[in-house]
């Protein structure tokens, strides 16, 4: 039974450009799948329900697979504004069948206001440590956590007024904080990954740079955070430059 890459690429009408290189992110993933034993499965239409946010389809995970009749053993979703190299391991052995995901290393101003925010207005204060708080553009999960995704859905469907005050009042996570305090909450074992398979915020560490230094330390680039991306210019011309000295070459 093959692995899972899950990835979403939807044309949206408010940012008509966001999506254009996701054909370079796609590639590169089913070019690793072809050698790892894995298959790529890519949501190219919006879910029936026209209110769901596009960062809420990953969620629906199990349900596209088993309404498709795909079967499967484990599932990455990652964000397709990724580009992962030829020689990233077989990731999938490292999850001892654990929810897996790369510690968020970005804006810690960020990563804070996020877990402050919603926890005094969500989560009734709770907080857990910001060393586990993980970025939700790389997961491995398999079907054990199923009712873990179905909870995040009811969660949202019953607090969406408020996910969207937070959001847009203190200017931090959408899905990403939800996802993080359930997993604390619902006490699941959750196996943090090095920061090799999922490098974010490259431009604010600053090691996004034309002879790709980054690929000599880690499989997985992630352009997001990138400063002044007007209709994600600049990300979109990365995505295409690293695929094709990637793998082309």
């Amino acid at each position: 039974m093959k692995n899972i890459i899950f990835m979403i690429d939807i044309k949206m009408d408010d940012k008509p450009n966001r999506t254009d290189a996701y054909q370079y992110s796609v590639n590169s993933w089913k070019h690793w799948a072809e050698n790892n034993n894995a298959e790529v499965v890519v949501l190219n239409e919006p879910i029936s329900d026209s209110t769901i946010r596009p960062n809420w389809y990953k969620y629906y995970v199990f349900d596209l697979l088993d309404n498709n009749k795909i079967e499967y053993d484990q599932i990455l979703y990652v964000d397709s504004d990724t580009i992962v190299h030829p020689d990233c391991p077989n990731f999938f052995k490292l999850s001892e069948r654990k929810f897996c995901g790369v510690h968020n290393t970005g804006s810690y101003d960020w990563l804070f206001r996020s877990l402050e925010n919603y926890s005094k207005y969500l989560f009734n204060g709770y907080m857990f440590d910001f060393t586990k708080y993980f970025n939700s553009g790389f997961m491995i999960m398999n079907k054990e956590h199923k009712p873990l995704f179905e909870a995040i859905r009811q969660f949202y469907d019953e607090h969406k007024k408020t996910i969207d005050w937070v959001r847009t009042t203190y200017n931090c996570g959408i899905d990403q904080p939800i996802i993080n305090f359930l997993v604390q909450l619902y006490n699941i074992e959750l196996k943090i990954l090095p920061y090799e398979y999922n490098m974010q915020d490259l431009v604010l560490h600053e090691g996004l740079t034309e002879n790709l230094l980054f690929w000599k330390f880690g499989y997985v680039a992630h352009l997001n955070a990138i400063p002044n991306n007007v209709n994600s210019t600049i990300s979109n011309q990365w995505m295409q430059y690293i695929f094709e000295k990637t793998w082309k070459n």
